[in-house]
């Protein structure tokens, strides 16, 4: 399948409108760029409106949650260097600064590996928009000290037992690798990952109290998502270790029939992926040697078909065509 034929097929599923509010899409397959396509349309910086906007090679996008798999691998990184601990250590040992919350047997059992899978068993609810501080990752952003907003959550089952999505594991994990490194996230992240991989333009939000947003604030632009999709294809590169993608990619909580959580990556049975909100994609596939990243503008909506559609029927169709 060619270049010229898979853009065809992107360009009548477009004119169809199968593929809403795609702001671009980039496809490598063996090395080799296979699809890449840029957009217009209306886009965000968190909730912050950017109007319309024509997006090109060098515009930088949301990754939303797709921010936490590059948290996922930098953890990964810090390990490695000895500056973090272990995922089976107690999550509370690197949070001293809360005695009262490690008093609690029911939180003294917390992990990083708990962190890692998002299955804390703590009360956690992002299924309403972002716009709204009942979601709980917004209220974490609101609150006076978010890491204590995240621990003192209710505990509602046991830990280990069930992933339940939150944005709160992703701010420990990042908040685990700024204790350990004495660097805020995204000065590791430009020293350890970035850098390497020849990213030199990006942005990471921060919250009101000047901290990196862990769970979502991360924007790059989709050939540098790309460059990260194909350092995890090929096993880290140098720049993360193999040993720890092996872990990272292994299926440690089911989700559904089709998908399971790694340490901050989805995990199918011919995939992996990072997945955040919008329809922004890092997705692999390792028997195709495939690695597309995706960006879309359907936030916060209910049905975000964008990036299934192009990668569904589009790319993977199109290889099997």
């Amino acid at each position: 399948m060619d270049t010229a034929t898979l853009t065809d097929r992107l360009t009548r599923t477009l004119e169809q409108g199968r593929a809403p509010d795609l702001h671009a899409v980039v496809a490598a397959r063996h090395g080799r760029v296979i699809l890449e396509h840029y957009g217009e349309g209306e886009d965000f910086r968190l909730n912050e409106p950017l109007g319309r906007v024509r997006f090109t090679p060098d515009t930088l996008h949301d990754l939303r949650s797709v921010t936490k798999s590059v948290v996922g691998l930098l953890y990964g990184i810090a390990l490695a260097e000895g500056r973090v601990p272990e995922p089976r250590e107690p999550l509370l040992r690197g949070f001293p600064e809360y005695p009262d919350l490690a008093e609690d047997p029911r939180r003294a059992r917390l992990t990083v590996e708990h962190a890692l899978t998002m299955t804390l068993g703590l009360e956690w609810n992002e299924d309403v928009p972002y716009t709204s501080p009942a979601n709980s990752e917004i209220a974490m952003e609101l609150a006076p000290d978010r890491f204590r907003y995240i621990l003192q959550r209710p505990v509602v089952e046991e830990p280990g037992l069930r992933r339940s999505y939150c944005g709160g594991a992703s701010a420990l994990v990042g908040r685990i690798i700024e204790k350990g490194t004495g660097l805020a996230l995204q000065d590791y992240a430009r020293d350890r990952l970035f850098a390497p991989l020849g990213i030199e333009r990006f942005e990471w939000s921060t919250g009101a109290d000047g901290v990196a947003m862990a769970a979502s604030g991360l924007r790059l632009t989709p050939r540098d998502m790309l460059a990260i999709g194909r350092l995890v294809l090929d096993g880290g590169g140098g720049v993360v270790p193999a040993s720890w993608l092996e872990t990272a990619l292994r299926p440690h909580v089911r989700i559904d029939d089709d998908s399971h959580y790694g340490y901050h990556w989805y995990v199918g049975d011919t995939w992996a992926a990072g997945f955040g909100n919008g329809g922004q994609r890092i997705y692999l596939a390792p028997a195709l040697d495939l690695v597309v990243a995706v960006t879309a503008g359907q936030y916060d909506r209910p049905d975000q078909p964008a990036a299934s559609v192009v990668l569904d029927e589009v790319i993977l169709a199109g290889l099997q065509s």
